[in-house]
């Protein structure tokens, strides 16, 4: 809400309302509405309530023409412009001015008891509003008068970062080794495949196959295969023993 003398807004708004002629206080205990001709009162209309800056109007105006009857001009809430009676939340006790200097005090009733409560919360939100207004004011005052810190560098001044040795990861160490021959690499720990050690480098040895049908029909005589000159297996013996004479015996032959 903009402090602007020529903008004024609107609060509240209540059809009807009722103005009564009340009789002077007898004592600071308060008014009461019983005290009152509440079956006769001096005047009914249109009320509004407004705001112009800090400034709120309750104006009681004519229904038909909006003439104005009579405006209370409330500087804070509660306060002397407008008071409750101790009998009853449907009426209060407003300060009325004529504008040359002039008050008097009147009785507002309402016909119900939703009009009253309306009339009670826009009176307390608006200086609510100007309360707030007034703490921002204050506050954006002392940060204007407060020395700003300097956090900006002198002449000649530097700052030193110290920063910790990063230690690179050796990628190499993750590639995967390639595989020789297409063939996966041994078990782990050396284990045998099938009883027989694999030879160096994974290659795969292929057993010489004999054609000579004489020989295969020789049963007399175990003449040993041609060994291909790709053969890298080396020299068999037989199991346990290194002479060739067991190797005879027990059928198998040595290769030279």
């Amino acid at each position: 809400m903009a402090e602007d003398s020529t903008y004024e807004s609107m609060l509240c708004v209540k059809p009807e309302v009722h103005v009564y002629r009340i009789p002077p206080r007898a004592s600071n205990r308060g008014y009461r509405a019983a005290d009152w001709k509440l079956d006769e009162p001096a005047w009914s209309g249109r009320m509004k309530i407004t705001a112009k800056a800090k400034m709120a109007y309750i104006k009681l105006e004519d229904k038909n023409t909006g003439e104005l009857f009579a405006q209370a001009p409330v500087e804070q809430y509660p306060g002397l412009a407008v008071e409750s009676v101790t009998d009853s939340s449907r009426y209060f006790v407003i300060r009325i001015e004529d504008g040359n200097g002039r008050h008097a005090f009147i009785g507002l009733g309402f016909a119900d008891r939703g009009d009253s409560f309306d009339f009670n919360v826009a009176l307390q939100d608006h200086f609510k509003w100007v309360k707030q207004e007034g703490e921002l004011a204050k506050m954006e005052a002392s940060q204007i008068t407060a020395p700003k810190l300097d956090l900006s560098f002198k002449e000649g001044q530097t700052i030193k970062i110290h920063i910790g040795n990063i230690k690179k990861k050796d990628t190499a160490a993750a590639k995967p080794k390639p595989v020789v021959g297409g063939l996966l690499p041994p078990p782990p720990g050396g284990a045998k495949v099938g009883g027989i050690v694999p030879p160096p480098g994974g290659a795969q040895a292929t057993p010489s196959i004999n054609t000579n049908t004489d020989t295969l029909l020789d049963f007399g005589s175990m003449v040993p295969a041609p060994q291909s000159s790709s053969d890298i297996w080396g020299d068999f013996t037989s199991a346990g023993s290194n002479s060739s004479k067991d190797a005879v015996k027990s059928g198998w032959v040595q290769f030279s």
